[in-house]
């Protein structure tokens, strides 16, 4: 019998996804530009003073692996590259050059089916699912009114932690530390009074509820050295506080992309919350001054909507995946610190006219980062069950060898 197809529509046959591309992908961003990130944060690396040496890297090329894969499988070895940069040393003095092409470590590579081969043993990153980075606000309901706040996450950095009081103060955190007023915030971020009060004037407009009126109230900081300093005091009690050191750690600690960077997955977040147009360049990563504003403004326009709703902390869009690439850069970013250190210590030490780049860079720190830190065996389940018929075929070929060595004995008895 023939079938008959009653529907009018025709079969759809859709490919079928590689569903191994995204690790691929991510890893070749990891050698494509996941290194040079990690070179631009470190490049130039100047001695202590900064008035002798300067050391800066150029290029990044990766050479051949020395064995294939087929071969590290057999042999038990790993299947890597050695990874080398181009460097440039300046000696600002005497105005000298010396350039030359450095190792900077065995990196593994991935083979076509997204695994890792570490010792002759099969290996694949899994990747994570994590809070994304950016701007999250949050609310606290006491006897029926909810109290709005916000949390803004960088990649690399201090968390901002801001909330409102029963009084209608709004306050802020710097990772988890005492409570600051958000107007001691700002001033201590170059704002002033007049600055404050206009900036949230279209915002702030509730009679009932006038939140930078009561946050001005409670502010006994009145010009920017005095908010320097009360901001550096409540970061770090104890320490003794001057307008100028109070600054440099806070340029340091919100302004330099070595310590602090949203990334371009926090920036995208943050421009999709809050409506901005930034863009995603370097100079743009860092924590700015309308970013602070616009989230202030958005928790008043919160705090006065009774419908407002807080955001949904495990619902996807405020998660991301963390892809295999990520996860080794955040691993090597380590190492690349560590080097730094160990640069600026040599340039203290070597004699400035003769030192080499060979000499200052030292690749140990990049080398310890190991694949086996964010791996693990392909499939446990296939690697026992392959151990336990090893071990079925070892335990009964010793029961054929002793039952051969028996039955010889027997007849060497009878002879």
């Amino acid at each position: 019998m023939s079938r008959i197809q009653l529907g009018q529509q025709k079969r759809i046959s859709l490919p079928i996804k590689d569903l191994i591309e995204v690790q691929i992908n991510s890893y070749n961003w990891f050698f494509r530009e996941g290194i040079k990130e990690l070179l631009e944060e470190i490049n130039p690396v100047e001695d202590f003073t900064g008035k002798v040496l300067q050391l800066e890297f150029l290029d990044v090329s990766m050479d051949q692996p020395r064995y294939g894969e087929d071969v590290t499988r057999d042999k038990n070895l790993t299947y890597e590259a050695p990874l080398r940069c181009q460097v440039r040393l300046t000696n600002k003095i005497t105005g000298r050059t010396k350039e030359a092409t450095v190792f900077l470590g065995d990196f593994p590579l991935m083979t076509d089916r997204g695994t890792f081969m570490v010792n002759g043993i099969e290996r694949v990153v899994v990747s994570q699912i994590v809070r994304s980075y950016g701007v999250l606000f949050v609310s606290e309901e006491v006897a029926g009114r909810k109290y709005f706040g916000a949390k803004i996450i960088p990649s690399r950095g201090a968390w901002l932690e801001l909330e409102t009081s029963l009084r209608d103060i709004i306050s802020v955190k710097v990772d988890r530390k005492r409570k600051i007023l958000v107007t001691t915030f700002l001033r201590a971020l170059g704002m002033t009074t007049e600055q404050i009060i206009q900036a949230f004037s279209g915002v702030n407009d509730n009679e009932d509820h006038n939140y930078i009126k009561a946050t001005l109230a409670r502010d006994n900081a009145k010009t920017y050295e005095e908010a320097l300093v009360e901001v550096y005091k409540r970061i770090r009690p104890g320490d003794l506080a001057t307008p100028e050191t109070a600054k440099t750690f806070i340029e340091a600690m919100f302004f330099n992309r070595k310590r602090y960077d949203l990334g371009k997955v926090g920036r995208y977040k943050m421009n999709q919350r809050l409506g901005m147009n930034a863009s995603f360049d370097v100079k743009n990563r860092v924590l700015r001054l309308e970013d602070v504003i616009d989230t202030i403004k958005e928790i008043i326009r919160l705090n006065n909507d009774p419908m407002a709703e807080q955001d949904d902390i495990d619902h996807l869009k405020n998660r991301r995946v963390r892809a295999v690439g990520e996860l080794i850069q955040g691993k090597v970013r380590v190492g690349m610190l560590r080097m730094e250190r160990i640069i600026k210590d040599r340039m203290s030490v070597l004699d400035s006219d003769t030192v080499t780049p060979s000499q200052l860079i030292n690749a140990r720190p990049i080398m310890a980062v190991s694949i086996k830190d964010v791996s693990r065996l392909l499939d446990r389940v296939v690697f026992r069950a392959n151990w336990l018929v090893l071990k079925f075929v070892m335990f009964t070929h010793l029961i054929t060898v002793g039952f051969v060595q028996l039955k010889r004995r027997k007849v060497r008895i009878l002879v």
